[in-house]
């Protein structure tokens, strides 16, 4: 009995239960900061889709010309995605955020005066820079401070605020360059660079550089071979490569397909549509759940199978029946990317796991970077119907990819040498 006459075994599940209240509201916050942080690092990288057909009209230049551009940023993202997995341990996780944010919001800011097409171009290569920098110590440090059965939970909350971005990102920037014009568009966006920079100070713990085995240049050719005679590393980079590929040229050339005949959709409407991200806000946090009770391979393919279909469906006239396409296609692509850049890190060697990640998300950008280019070639000679094929086959060899995403324990050789 307890003082107040209740019995003990009464009171027990009132303890339970309040501990559990208190995980799954740690949880949510968690969820919600990591979601937000997200959002601020990339919600410049796609958001300058939204507004491809006024950025053409403002620099006199076709829509490839001007998609090309606005996906410069993933030049920026694929060097940076490769120059962290080199640097990462030496770079502390909260600071290094922290100053690539902050330092993020000067090229946005620039945006809004140039005048040059090459000069967009240069500051969209900055901004992918900063931002892939920024992103990936992010995802270094979810995978080194968060338990191992966390991780893939931490990650699929992370890719989440991507979603977001993809989403609030394009509807915002379509709505202000609509309403206020091109250049207070992009000073809004350099605010929320700042606020990111904010959120991450004061939330994330601060941590040391983690110097040890990797410092060493052999070492560090090692590591990179280690994971290159990995299969299933080796397949993740490859499957990386291919989502951002697939998603930049449809996300990208869907905007002028749908602004010309027989839609004539207007610039406002054009940033409405990016509504279809709304299902997959919701469905990728549950990517790790779904994978801890399918299977990657299991998983990934269902996801590639909504993807596919979705873009099946995007070849036909029928707005309603674009929408939903394109909602299938995205929310298949994000549920393969949270799925994949959750794996890769436990496909590696303990050594190696933050640079797999680092080199996942530069083989990811570099896709965005090709992406945007050779569909951006296929639509100006063919329209959106050439484009979807080679989407279409695209989504075809990573399929094929995907039946080597399975784990296997390859211990790391460690060096005699110091």
């Amino acid at each position: 009995m307890t003082p107040n006459g209740k019995n003990m075994t009464d009171a027990r599940p009132a303890a339970i239960d309040t501990s559990a209240d208190i995980e799954r509201r740690r949880l949510a916050i968690r969820t919600l900061v990591l979601i937000a942080i997200s959002f601020f690092t990339l919600v410049d990288l796609f958001a300058a889709q939204a507004i491809l057909p006024i950025l053409a009209d403002r620099f006199a230049v076709s829509a490839g010309a001007m998609g090309a551009a606005v996906n410069a940023s993933t030049i920026g993202m694929a060097v940076a995605g490769v120059g962290v997995a080199v640097f990462s341990r030496r770079i502390p996780r909260r600071m290094g955020v922290c100053l690539s944010l902050i330092a993020l919001a000067l090229p946005t800011m620039l945006l809004a005066h140039v005048d040059s097409l090459t000069a967009f171009s240069g500051l969209r290569i900055a901004q992918g820079l900063l931002m892939s920098t920024a992103f990936t110590l992010m995802v270094a440090y979810l995978s080194e401070e968060c338990a191992e059965f966390e991780t893939a939970g931490a990650l699929a909350a992370f890719i989440t605020g991507n979603v977001a971005s993809n989403l609030f990102g394009r509807i915002i920037a379509a709505s202000l360059a609509s309403s206020a014009g091109v250049e207070a568009t992009f000073y809004v966006f350099a605010i929320m660079n700042m606020a990111g920079a904010v959120l991450v100070f004061f939330w994330l713990r601060g941590t040391e550089p983690r110097p040890g085995m990797l410092d060493h240049p052999k070492e560090i050719l090692n590591a990179w071979r280690r994971l290159f005679v990995n299969g299933a590393t080796r397949a993740s980079f490859a499957i990386g490569f291919l989502i951002l590929f697939i998603f930049v040229g449809a996300f990208t050339y869907i905007n002028p397909h749908l602004a010309g005949p027989p839609f004539h959709l207007s610039t406002a409407s054009l940033g409405l549509i990016y509504l279809v991200f709304l299902p997959s806000l919701i469905s990728t946090p549950f990517t790790g759940g779904a994978v801890a009770r399918l299977g990657i391979r299991r998983a990934f393919a269902l996801s590639l199978g909504a993807a596919t279909f979705g873009l099946a469906l995007t070849l036909w006239g029928q707005i309603a029946l674009v929408l939903l396409g394109l909602a299938l296609l995205g929310g298949g692509l994000f549920f393969a990317q949270a799925a994949v850049a959750a794996f890769v890190g436990k496909a590696a060697a303990a050594d190696d796991k933050a640079m797999a990640s680092a080199l996942y998300l530069g083989f990811y950008y570099a896709g965005g970077l090709v992406g945007g280019v050779a569909i951006g070639a296929l639509y100006g000679a063919y329209a959106w119907f050439g484009a979807g094929l080679g989407l279409l086959a695209a989504l075809a060899l990573t399929a094929l990819l995907g039946l080597q995403l399975r784990l296997v324990n390859i211990a790391p050789k460690r060096s005699q040498e110091t």
